[in-house]
């Protein structure tokens, strides 16, 4: 049986059966943060919780429903991906969200992301720089929660006038760090950005803003993130 095949007669079960197909999404799903996910050393149990809630396979198109749990990126178009889910993890993990925190996210793409830090945090404001991806993601996360709020915007200027926020995790490799980023962090507070050169190995890296208004920076690992887009 081919691909092509195999992919009709999942559309066919999702019109047909949806229970059935959802059962089997969960146990994907239950299966990706178990062998995935726990298994690489994630701890945080809100962060567990938000990827066992996240329908991941919502959040790509349909001709990738069916590598939606598996251990590596998938395109969504326009040149963007969505990440490995043990990145969103990490990424969310690192940055310690919590139910009172305000967090801003730089590059919704599909919204997976932000629908993960919807599930802990109380107010999620996210950026996406590409139209058509901001108006998909808003009407994916305006479905499903009220804690989410999308903009298409050049997200290097990151969201002023909701600032200071809690936490800020960046989607996309940066050359640099954006002052503007840093300025909205709050004190005490923690950003998660990949920074390097485009389509070359970069370093994830975490910033924190001392009680002070101080800045430390921590290369965590090397990894691979498509570029920080601008606007013209």
């Amino acid at each position: 049986m081919n691909r092509k095949t195999i992919f009709s007669l999942l559309l066919l079960l999702l019109f047909i059966c949806p229970e059935v197909l959802a059962n089997s999404f969960e146990r994907e799903r239950n299966a990706m943060v178990r062998s995935q996910i726990r298994a690489r050393g994630i701890r945080d149990q809100a962060t567990l919780e938000a990827m066992r809630a996240v329908p991941r396979h919502l959040y790509v198109p349909a001709a990738q429903i069916r590598f939606a749990y598996q251990d590596r990126p998938l395109p969504i178009g326009y040149g963007q991906t969505i990440s490995q889910p043990y990145i969103v993890a990490y990424m969310t993990e690192i940055i310690r969200p919590r139910p009172d925190h305000k967090i801003l996210e730089i590059g919704t793409g599909s919204g997976y992301q932000a629908a993960i830090l919807a599930e802990i945090a109380d107010q999620v404001y996210t950026i996406e720089i590409i139209g058509a991806l901001g108006k998909q993601a808003r009407r994916k996360l305006e479905a499903q929660y009220d804690n989410v709020h999308v903009k298409i915007a050049d997200g290097y200027y990151g969201w002023e006038e909701q600032a200071p926020f809690d936490a800020i995790v960046v989607t996309a490799a940066a050359e640099y760090i954006p002052p503007p980023l840093v300025e909205q962090l709050k004190p005490g507070g923690r950003m998660i950005i990949p920074v390097g050169s485009p389509f070359q190995m970069q370093h994830l890296m975490l910033v924190e803003k001392k009680e002070d208004g101080g800045i430390t920076t921590r290369s965590l690992m090397p990894v691979r993130f498509v570029p920080f887009e601008r606007a013209d």
